[in-house]
């Protein structure tokens, strides 16, 4: 608010004076009372209610997918869109959380863009990476060694249908490394999403802090970001055809995560995902495609809640809310066109 200039000022305290001298011929306890009052009307220092900061809904389902999100007992993000109807909801949707396994899917896709570009095909084989045992933070890198051969398609089945590490480095690696994921997000306009490590490194430090009271930007990607991806993918904006078949066809398989996104979902219900797993943190994120030809993109992260299994309760209860929810608002407003791609 603007301060009173100089002419209203002294205006101001002219006629508080003048409502001063008024006061002196009443009773002691009248002058204080009415002195008071004639400063406030003057000043305008009058007591106000004071600003109510409870959250403010615009429907049951916000409030819904609030209650289910409620971070007392640790930090839980939620983004999802439809992306028929164009509506969305979020808890926390501009906030890093640890990605974990999710990262997964940008790393298939910066490997699929190559195959489109002539430089790799699916039937490239590469050497699964695994682990050698070592020390946390004994090095910048964990060490690995070399194992199985395996042609590239194969590489992306498993490391997303059952999050395969090895798996998962050997493309990492054949990418030219983090940086190169990163590369590939940003020039899809995705800016909050950040791999720094690869998984081995990842798992091996994995506890130096705690997700649920402490954010750490490494390895990191907001819900929105990440729903943002889902939807680019899905729409086929980001690749061709025959890759986008290749990613969503194996999140449309993933055996991990059971009791997550897939858990509550009706049998009519056909699920895209990838789960991910750290340290006091659960995520899933994928494609939930509906009986009437929408499809919904969710991107949950749990961190806290006492247990694993707490937090996966709590991931297939969001993702559950969030269908229906989405469901009843497409329904109630019939004006809505389907996604330009309805499957796999």
């Amino acid at each position: 608010m603007a301060s009173p200039n100089r002419p209203t000022l002294i205006k101001r305290f002219a006629t508080a004076f003048a409502a001063l001298a008024a006061l002196l011929s009443l009773p002691a306890a009248a002058q204080t009372n009415e002195l008071h009052s004639s400063f406030d009307d003057v000043f305008g220092t009058e007591m106000r209610e004071p600003q109510s900061f409870e959250a403010i809904y615009s429907s049951g389902f916000e409030q819904r997918i609030a209650e289910l999100a409620d971070g007392a007992q640790g930090r839980i993000g939620v983004a999802a869109r439809d992306l028929a109807t164009g509506e969305q909801i979020m808890v926390l949707g501009d906030q890093l959380f640890p990605m974990a396994s999710t990262s997964k899917i940008a790393v298939a896709a910066t490997y699929l863009e190559m195959v489109e570009q002539g430089r790799y095909s699916l039937t490239s084989e590469f050497p699964l990476l695994t682990p050698i045992r070592s020390a946390k933070f004994s090095s910048p890198a964990a060490p690995v060694r070399e194992g199985q051969y395996m042609p590239a398609i194969d590489l992306i089945e498993i490391m997303i249908t059952r999050s395969s590490n090895p798996a998962t480095d050997a493309l990492l690696a054949a990418v030219g490394g983090p940086e190169k994921v990163n590369d590939w997000m940003r020039r899809q306009g995705i800016e909050e999403f950040s791999i720094d490590r690869d998984i081995a490194t990842l798992v091996r430090d994995d506890g130096e802090y705690d997700p649920a009271t402490w954010i750490d930007p490494r390895d990191a990607a907001t819900p929105r970001a990440m729903v943002k991806l889902l939807e680019g993918l899905y729409r086929g904006a980001f690749l061709s055809d025959q890759s986008r078949q290749v990613l969503l066809g194996a999140m449309s398989r993933t055996v991990t995560g059971q009791r997550r996104i897939v858990a509550h979902m009706p049998d009519e219900a056909r699920v895209s995902h990838k789960t991910g797993s750290l340290n006091n943190t659960s995520s899933d994120v994928g494609i939930i495609e509906t009986p009437d030809g929408r499809a919904i993109a969710v991107a949950i992260y749990v961190t806290g809640q006492g247990t694993r299994s707490a937090r996966e309760a709590r991931i297939a209860a969001i993702a559950r809310a969030l269908y229906d929810g989405f469901n009843v608002r497409a329904r109630q407003n019939r004006n809505w066109t389907s996604a330009d791609r309805t499957g796999g």
